[in-house]
Order: structure tokens, then sequence, then C-alpha cells
């Protein structure tokens, strides 16, 4: 278990100036507190001006609040819902419809245009030739991965439906084999296939490219389309044992608990009580492994069973906490009621994206650092974990590793509102650290925290 410092309440310290940098977030509510979610939503706005608001109408929603309001398991005020899978899909479709190149809206066409997309990604629209060709040295560079992106886009419905169901069942290799995605498809590979030849061939995936109005790519399409999407599913439980690996953190002495912190409602809305087996399999043997999800967007209907009575040996537990990591901490670690995490993780904690997040960030950053909690954080590219290193150097947290994530998502996620950007993965870089840079005493560490803030 980590170290129990004397504690210390942390004032909020004034953000210096961090490098910006955007990211594709998902259309997720928002709670009271900063949310990386709602900042995303808003944001598109300025991309793309009207591009909310159209999305709302999609919604047959008046407000962004509603939207909140319905995905948080409220009653809509409006005539929410699709009548059918095809009209869910059209309206899904509409919401990438504006022009790739001048950013114009269906609303905002005049004349005869109309938006038509590329016929090589079927992703980027265009109001006429003039916009494609004026785009097109920026598009070629990502046409090809957004053709990717546009097939993946439609084959999660699958996963949401639960008509393609995860690989499971006790690892036949030793652990330490498993390094990252190619060994995972190897020791995964019989399994794996007979999973895809079932899932090609069900009702489901006819029904889905009936609905779609597009043609049916080929069956070796919609296989890399599938393992794409299993890699996005099940990178973050992977990614998980890579911190309790690289960290040392032995699972066999007593139950292991890990604090998700900044967790988001995707990560929470459609997560099944399997999703996390996978983490499990990865320590045969373990004594149980509790999984705890704090975030201010965290899902209504997740378990908020955080208890820290004893698991039974070889389980996995999920569980959720609305709220902000360092409210948690005082109202739930500090008083017994939860278990003190050995390893707490960020999935794209987005703090060097806004002042406002960095700003709610930092006590919980400095609470991990002070109380030497083995931490890890991942980012979606370079550009981001650059500026992130930085941000934590300034914060004097001892990064013990960083670098290339070997189980990052390979599915390729589009910034919504700027189309032609490069396309990024979910988790592909990781930034590990343990405690302060400045080996300090007890006295010494808080005056040098007081001095700072």
């Amino acid at each position: 278990m980590a170290p129990r410092p004397r504690r210390r309440r942390h004032k909020k310290s004034r953000s210096s100036i961090v490098p910006m940098v955007e990211t594709p977030v998902p259309l997720t509510p928002s709670k009271p507190g900063p949310s990386i979610d709602a900042l995303g939503f808003h944001s598109l706005e300025n991309n793309v001006p009207g591009l909310p608001q159209l999305i709302l109408q999609k919604l047959n929603m008046k407000s962004y609040e509603e939207y909140k309001l319905v995905i948080d398991g409220g009653t809509p005020v409006s005539d929410f819902g699709f009548r059918c899978p095809q009209e869910m899909f059209q309206k899904m479709e509409d919401t990438f419809r504006f022009c790739a190149y001048c950013k114009a809206l269906p609303s905002g066409l005049s004349g005869s245009k109309v938006l038509r997309h590329c016929k090589r990604c079927r992703n980027v629209y265009y109001c006429g030739p003039e916009c494609q060709r004026s785009d097109w040295p920026a598009h070629r560079r990502v046409c090809q991965e957004l053709r990717l992106v546009a097939v993946d886009r439609l084959m999660e419905w699958l996963l949401v439906t639960g008509d393609f169901v995860l690989p499971s069942g006790h690892w036949s290799w030793p652990p330490n084999v498993v390094q990252g995605w190619d060994t995972w498809f190897s020791l995964r590979h019989l399994q794996l296939e007979a999973t895809l030849d079932f899932v090609l061939g069900s009702h489901a995936m006819t029904t889905l490219w009936a609905s779609v109005g597009r043609p049916r790519p080929d069956p070796d399409v919609l296989k890399d389309s599938l393992k794409r999407l299993l890699t996005d599913a099940l990178s973050r439980p992977l990614t998980l044992g890579l911190g309790l690996r690289a960290l040392g953190i032995n699972v066999k002495t007593g139950g292991s608990t890990i604090h998700v912190v900044g967790a988001s409602h995707v990560e929470t809305f459609l997560t099944r009580s399997g999703d996390y087996d996978e983490l499990g399999y990865m320590f045969p043997g373990h004594l149980g492994l509790r999984i705890i999800m704090v975030g201010v967007d965290v899902a209504a209907g997740f378990s908020q069973n955080t208890s820290a009575s004893p698991l039974e040996p070889g389980t996995v537990q999920l569980s959720g906490h609305r709220g902000l990591y360092h409210h948690f901490w005082e109202e739930q670690v500090e008083t017994g009621q939860t278990a003190h995490p050995d390893l707490v993780v960020a999935f794209h904690p987005g703090f060097h994206a806004s002042p406002d997040l960095m700003e709610a960030w930092v006590p919980t950053l400095l609470l991990l650092r002070d109380y030497e909690i083995p931490t890890l954080i991942t980012v979606y590219s370079q550009q981001e974990l650059a500026a992130s290193l930085q941000i934590l150097a300034d914060l004097d947290t001892h990064i013990t590793a960083y670098g290339a994530n070997p189980f990052t998502s390979l599915k390729p996620e589009q910034v919504y509102s700027n189309p032609n950007k490069q396309p990024v993965y979910s988790s592909a870089y990781y930034i590990m650290f343990l405690g302060s840079c400045c080996q300090l005493d007890q006295g010494q560490l808080e005056e040098k925290v007081d001095g700072r803030l």
C-alpha cells in the first residue's frame, strides 16, 4: 500500500500559461464542477459555428441541459428518440454534415448547393468542387485513416447493443509474455477468429448495414474494424495492468485497489461488469481487484458501492463516485470508508488544454504527489505528452517513466469539429510518477508547498 503521511490541505494554485492542445472529446454531460466533456461540446462552436445547435436539433432537443438530463436517466422535455434504426443512423450522420473547408452547415448553403461526402473516405463533406479541391492538400494526409473512422463509427453500435461480445477466459500463456497487442492477439487467436466469424454472420450485422444506407464493406474490412473496436474497449483495463506491472505493485498480498480519477460518462455509461475481467486474467492468483471510478461525469446508473470490505480472491469489482477526487479523498478515503489506493490512473485528464480544468486538477495532483501514491496518466499525442510532462515537472512530481503505451487503442479518433486534423488514438502515451522529485522531510515539504501556493 502507498504510505500515508499526515494530511495537508492544499489551496488552489494559480496555473501558469500552458500549451493548449485540441483533442477529440466525447459529447457527454457535465455535473457540478469542471467537466472536460461539457467544455468539449461547447468548444465545437469555435471551429464550426452552429454545430452544437445542429447536434441538439438532430436529437430532438432544445438545449444541452436537456441532453445531460436524458443521459442521466431523466425524462426529456421534448420528443427525444428515433422511430427506427434507419432514422437514428441518418441523424447521426447528419451531425457530421458541414463543409470541411469553409465550415458551412446545410442551413447556410445558397442556391442549389448541397453537401456531398468525399467518395474515398465517406467521412468528410464539402459544399462544392471548389472547396474540395482547395482542401485536398490537407485532406489527402488523413483520408485513408478517416475511412477507417467512418466504418468504426457504425460498427461501434454492435458493442452498444451487446451483439459483439469481447473474448474472455483465463490466459493460456504466462502473463509476462503478453507485452502488447501483437502477443495478445496471438494468445486469443482461435477464440477471436470464432467470435469475429460469428458476428460477421449475425442478424445484427445484417440489420446494421441494411439500416445505414451505404454498401456493406468486405468481410476483411469489417473484421479489422471489430479488432480496432476490441482494442479500444480493452485498452483501459490492460493499461491499468501496465501500471501495476511497471510500478511493481504486488496484487497477491491482499486485495488491491485502483482509483480511476477524472472518469467520464463515456467510461462508465456503457461499462458492463465483465469489461475489466481481462485485467484479472493478466494477474492470475490475485486476491481481488477493486476499481473505483471517480469523476464529475460518472454515469448516474453506475454502481456506487465503494466499500472497503474484503473482496473474494480472483474477482474484479467496479464501482463509481461522482465528484472531484480530492473531495472523495477527504470524505471516503481518509475516513476509512473506502480502501486506500495502490494505484491511481487518469485517462486523458486534459489539464493541459484548459485553465479551468488545470485549476480543478491541481489539488488532486498535489495530493497524489504528497501522499506518494503511484500514479499513471494517459494522453492522446506526443504534443499532449510534452505539455503534460512540463506541467508535472512544474509541480515537482517525480516522473518515473513515460513513453508509448503498448496497449493503446488502435481505433483512430477524429477531431469532431476539425475533421482534417490528424486522428489520434486513446491512451497512446503514458506518464508515471511517484511522489516529489525533491525528497524532503515532512516539515520541509509542507513549507515548500505553502510557499509555492
